[in-house]
């Protein structure tokens, strides 16, 4: 569609940021993700992500395809236009982006547009800005609408509510409850609450503690190696099982309403190397029937008052590793560990995640990941936990 507005050249010696909108669209594969992914390049390489609109779940425009998923940001940038849409344009690239030779409009893992580069105008071969077509698409303007509402349109002189209501665009157009965020710190902030669990030797502890350091998360772990119990069980499990136990039971609820209550005004979210319900996994295992009944009761009396979190990751390993990074790690008393009881602590605890549908529950199998040693391994993990992240309802 040819658009009859006209533009004026302006010469760009670029002094202070700039505050652009741009429109983002996303159909082909992992919709959601695209749309993250791309904000996340945005921000870390064209200019610090402002404000971000909701997530809207609309038809294809001007072709037969799939419905996109699209949102409008805007960003602080000291990019000049050419040099910005190249910088989107290479985005777009390394995420996948593939442009057909073909006229027309075509399927695509990401579309990245500028609307407004403030309140100027610009024209060349390649870019115009205000972009000509944003006035005819209410995909483009609603989410635009839930940033900027009464940002004008610098030839038009109308703002965003206005185009709306003249816009004449029918196709299909619903907010979704998903919500993307500007980098991985604010998504994990949005997360509130993450519990990594994970066999013994997994690398729960480490994750997690690299988890908050990295995000600015309040750590809470847990205390155990001073439990007076743990070392004389290992020699005898079915002596010391119960009081074991009970005083793991003891010390994890005490704790953990503790530190789960208490918000720490200098961090963003909880992360923990630990959720409370392992602690009737664990007795599962080790008790006799009588015992566990007697157990089982009492724990569920505390389980409903402690704070659930949003998402559960699981770290999963096979028990050749397992046994690998607790012989590494050089505790005395677990040295004696069979691998059938490691083959138990994972099979309750995927009985576990089974039975708990309604929890947001992430397994992520380890293998030959070393996210200790290699930071591209980590990077993977923090990946993965993004990814099913963005997904979770706001």
């Amino acid at each position: 569609m040819n658009s009859p507005l006209l533009f004026v050249t302006l010469p760009y010696i670029m002094n202070d940021p700039k505050t652009v909108y741009l429109s983002l669209g996303s159909n082909l594969g992992d919709t959601l993700n695209n749309l993250q992914d791309a904000v996340f390049a945005i921000h870390n390489t064209a200019g610090e992500v402002q404000k971000i609109s909701h997530v809207y779940q609309t038809s294809s425009w001007g072709f037969e395809s799939s419905d996109f998923m699209n949102i409008c940001i805007s960003i602080k940038t000291v990019m000049a236009p050419q040099e910005l849409l190249r910088t989107l344009l290479n985005i777009e690239t390394k995420l996948g982006r593939v442009r057909s030779s073909e006229d027309g409009y075509h399927p695509r893992s990401i579309d990245i547009d500028i609307l407004y580069y403030e309140r100027e105008t610009f024209i060349s071969e390649n870019l115009v800005i205000p972009h000509p077509e944003l006035t005819y698409r209410k995909f483009v303007l609603k989410p635009l609408a839930d940033i900027a509402p009464q940002f004008y349109h610098p030839v038009l002189n109308k703002d965003t509510r206005n185009l709306i209501q003249e816009c004449r665009d029918k196709g299909k157009l619903e907010r979704t409850t998903y919500r993307l965020h500007k980098n991985r710190a604010d998504l994990f902030a949005h997360l509130n609450f993450i519990a990594i669990e994970g066999n013994i030797g997994a690398g729960k502890t480490t994750l997690a503690n690299k988890i908050a350091e990295d995000f600015s998360g309040k750590l809470v772990l847990e205390r155990f190696a001073d439990n007076a119990f743990l070392p004389k069980f290992y020699e005898d499990q079915s002596r010391y099982a119960f009081p074991l136990e009970m005083s793991f039971l003891a010390d994890r609820y005490q704790q953990f309403t503790d530190d789960t209550s208490q918000y720490d005004l200098f961090k963003k979210f909880m992360v923990s190397d630990y959720d409370i319900y392992k602690s009737l996994i664990f007795a599962r295992i080790t008790l006799q029937q009588e015992e566990f009944e007697l157990y089982r009761k009492l724990f569920h009396l505390m389980y409903k008052e402690v704070k659930k979190p949003r998402l559960y990751v699981y770290l999963y390993q096979t028990t050749e590793r397992l046994l690998d990074n607790i012989k590494q790690r050089g505790r005395d008393y677990e040295q004696k560990i069979a691998p059938d009881y490691l083959q138990k602590i994972n099979k309750g605890y995927f009985e576990f995640i089974k039975g708990y549908p309604e929890q947001n529950n992430l397994i992520i199998e380890l293998g030959d990941l070393d996210f200790v040693e290699r930071k591209e391994d980590y990077d993977t993990i923090i990946d993965k936990i993004s990814k099913f992240a963005v997904h979770l309802p706001n």
